[in-house]
């Protein structure tokens, strides 16, 4: 009976440390499980390049900016485009703002467009955030999501924040999930579209 029991301990023991060792490989799934109440699931940072083979078509999206005016992409057309996902209330949106707006900055007189999207608040919370911290380029409202959706068939915003790189074909080219930690990672990424003839 004892000698059963030790089998049957370690059997158990086994199994949790496998099911265990799988579950931490999965940052974003122990993130929604823990319910801390931080209310956004953060990226890792990690950084993910889509070779051009691999893009597939241009997204087509529209949205409605933050005074009403609509906002689509077949408007940027031939244009490296940047977008990101964020809301007010969320920690390293706030973190990564300053270094999202150098990189905008830094890129504009290129014709490189950045737009923000929005994907909690209302129109007067978001433009009380991009007044706080300097925030000069658009967002869009996506309370229903649909820009998001329009982008989750290629390469899915699975994180708040989450930075998108789309090519001039309209198509996306890198992801940043999480913060983005340091604006010379972000400046790379884009200045390789900028360069970038097909």
């Amino acid at each position: 009976m004892r000698r059963f029991t030790k089998v049957s301990a370690l059997a158990v023991a086994v199994a949790s440390l496998v099911a265990l060792s799988g579950c931490a490989q999965d940052t974003l799934a122990e993130q929604y499980r823990a319910g801390s109440g931080k209310n956004y699931v953060a990226g890792d940072g990690s950084i993910t390049e889509v070779a051009i083979a691999n893009r597939g078509a241009a997204i087509n999206f529209t949205g409605t900016d933050l005074d009403g005016k609509k906002l689509s992409s077949a408007e940027l057309a031939g244009k490296v485009l940047v977008v990101n996902f964020w809301y007010a209330g969320c920690a390293p949106c706030r973190a990564e703002a300053k270094d999202l707006e150098k990189v905008y900055s830094q890129f504009a007189a290129k014709g490189v467009v950045f737009i923000g999207v929005n994907v909690r608040d209302g129109a007067e919370t978001a433009k009380t955030f991009n007044e706080s911290f300097g925030i000069t380029y658009p967002s869009v409202t996506d309370l229903d999501g649909k820009v998001q959706l329009a982008f989750s068939s290629a390469v899915a915003p699975n994180a708040v924040p989450t930075t998108l790189v789309l090519d001039k074909q309209g198509r996306v080219a890198a992801r940043i999930l999480g913060r983005v930690a340091d604006s010379t990672i972000l400046s790379t990424l884009v200045a390789e579209q900028v360069k970038a003839t097909s």
